[in-house]
């Protein structure tokens, strides 16, 4: 029958300490970052006449960006240029705007910085295509690099010239005298 050691339950704790306390105060640590977004998330009081308005309101204050903020949307800022632009547009649905009618007083008075995605003009090919002309270049590089080290490492035929077919003979030789002796 084994006996129970203080020295190996203590050895026992102390592993078992570290191993997951690493992993519990990194959670601890998410978690306790998290909690702030969750307390500055934006309340809407005031409801709009219907569902559908509200719908859409809802979808117009996701995709438009606060001028101030430069990475948050309508929806999550808590600047008071972001609050009047949620009254704002508030206020151009109720009275019967479309959202693209909502989208353009915007732009026109914050210019195309407002929309997460910005129209496809002349000025903004690059912010569109740029990124996919970038990865095919890349895609090129990597394609024409892998290319020529295959050819380098290769050789073009399998044929041994007369002269390198002799000195492997003779190294073959030698190796065969030196493993006899």
């Amino acid at each position: 029958m084994k006996l129970w050691m203080p020295a190996a339950f203590c050895n026992a704790v102390k592993n078992l300490i570290i191993k997951w306390l690493p992993a519990f105060c990194s959670s601890s640590l998410i978690i306790l970052m998290t909690l702030p977004m969750v307390a500055n998330a934006v309340i809407e009081i005031a409801p709009l006449s219907s569902e559908e308005l509200e719908g859409r309101y809802r979808e117009l204050i996701e995709e438009l960006r606060c001028p101030k903020c430069q990475n948050q949307n309508l929806a999550d800022s808590n600047s008071p240029i972001s609050v009047d632009l949620r009254e704002q547009v508030r206020v151009l649905l109720e009275e019967g705007k479309s959202d693209e009618e909502v989208v353009a007083y915007l732009v026109d008075r914050y210019g195309d910085f407002v929309r997460y995605r910005p129209a496809v003009k002349e000025n903004t090919l690059v912010l569109w295509f740029g990124p996919a002309a970038v990865g095919l270049l890349g895609l090129l590089v990597i394609v024409s690099f892998i290319r020529r080290q295959r050819s380098v490492a290769m050789p073009k035929d399998d044929q041994l010239s007369p002269e390198e077919q002799a000195r492997l003979n003779d190294l073959l030789a030698h190796k065969e005298q030196e493993d006899a002796r």
